[in-house]
């Protein structure tokens, strides 16, 4: 029986500088009086987390909006240009350290894949950057959804030919990933807890790996 490892994407196997980018971009308006610059990011996470419970829209245009609505809760000017600029960063961050040899010994036992909330055209790069060939990439736009949605997962299940009970999931993202998958009957699940999140035993069964070392070894390869 076939069985896939999928993946999720930034922050799981790309390391997703947005944050850092965003400070770059913003640098010359970071001087206000009183702003709290990590309460910032924080608001700006919330809002990307928010627009991807709404009615589908490419990521494009939700990676922008989100970012326009945190800096009006904080009094900051934002210029169409800001959003262009994620945009424009998000093709170019590359992987995690260890990810490209992991995914290269998994590759040996595993059909890899990738499930992740973007557009194809941003992610395309990034798998590039990676240099591991992928069996399936699965996107956001694809599904017509996000995750924390469950479409996503539904949609890549039926577009690599397999049912839930094949496939071990691995993903960093708790809130996108670990809660909406707890029952859909995966064969396994594993969260790559890179910033030693607390976890759950509400929704446990799963392993914990601080990042994609152990992983291999984990699944037998």
């Amino acid at each position: 029986m076939r069985e896939i490892v999928t993946f999720d994407a930034y922050g799981t196997l790309i390391d997703f500088q947005l944050g850092p980018t965003t400070l770059e971009v913003l640098s010359d308006r970071l001087d206000l009086d009183n702003l709290d610059v990590d309460e910032f990011l924080d608001d700006f996470r919330v809002m990307r987390f928010q627009a991807v419970l709404e009615p589908y829209r490419p990521y494009h245009e939700i990676l922008p909006s989100s970012l326009r609505n945190a800096m009006r809760l904080h009094g900051l000017e934002y210029r169409e240009s800001d959003g262009e600029a994620l945009v424009d960063a998000v093709p170019t961050f590359g992987p995690f350290p260890e990810v490209p040899d992991a995914l290269r010994r998994l590759k040996t036992g595993y059909e890899i894949a990738v499930i992740s909330n973007t557009d194809d055209n941003l992610i395309a790069r990034n798998i590039e950057n990676i240099g591991v060939e992928f069996d399936h990439v699965i996107t956001a736009q694809q599904a017509g959804a996000y995750k924390p949605d469950r479409q996503p997962f539904k949609h890549a299940f039926r577009t690599m030919g397999v049912q839930p009970s094949q496939v071990i999931h691995t993903a960093q993202g708790w809130e996108y990933d670990q809660i909406p998958t707890r029952d859909l009957g995966l064969k396994r699940r594993v969260w790559i807890n890179r910033y030693g999140r607390p976890g759950s035993a509400g929704y446990q069964p799963y392993d914990e790996l601080p990042d994609l070392t152990g992983l291999p070894k984990l699944l037998g390869c």
